[in-house]
């Protein structure tokens, strides 16, 4: 069985502005620093991601994969008072050159009455070469914290809307 490695931040911002930030992923390269280009390849009826092609450069790997994406909670899905106490995407991989699978999600719960929100990040990756455990969770521990890092200052600093002076994907 797959382990997974896993880490939360907490955000002040409400959950659908944590959201926004997470579904824009045309502008994944303006925050996620890893990535390079992120192509949205198909859309369900909701105008959510379905599929979207990312181009990665972490140095020594270099990689471009097609990953599936599920959103389970967002419009239409509230609770009686509202508000929806989770909201989650769950992403695995279509295709890649160098992993043999990635399982991902993002669980955004609200805190403070819904000013901020905790996140929490769970990635289980495996690469096609050789890796010790150990080191694969390391890296794991890595992408995760730097991802939750720039998610934080990027929804904090104005979210999807933030840097869009132009800039075009």
């Amino acid at each position: 069985m797959a382990e997974h490695t896993s880490s939360s931040i907490t955000v002040d911002a409400a959950p659908q502005a944590v959201m926004e930030v997470i579904s824009d992923f045309p502008r994944y390269p303006e925050w996620a620093g890893e990535v390079k280009e992120a192509e949205v390849l198909g859309q369900d009826e909701e105008g959510r991601a379905e599929q979207v092609r990312l181009l990665l450069d972490a140095g020594a790997i270099k990689d471009e994969h097609t990953l599936a994406y599920e959103w389970i909670g967002g419009p239409g899905t509230n609770g009686a008072d509202g508000v929806r106490d989770v909201n989650e995407v769950r992403w695995s991989l279509v295709k890649s050159q160098m992993l043999r699978s990635l399982d991902g999600v993002y669980r955004l719960t609200p805190m403070d009455g819904g000013a901020k929100t905790e996140v929490m990040y769970q990635l289980t990756v495996d690469v096609k070469i050789p890796m010790l455990g150990m080191i694969k969770r390391k890296a794991e521990k890595v992408i995760i914290d730097r991802a939750l890092d720039g998610l934080k200052k990027r929804v904090e600093a104005g979210g999807a809307t933030a840097g869009s002076g132009g800039a075009e994907s």
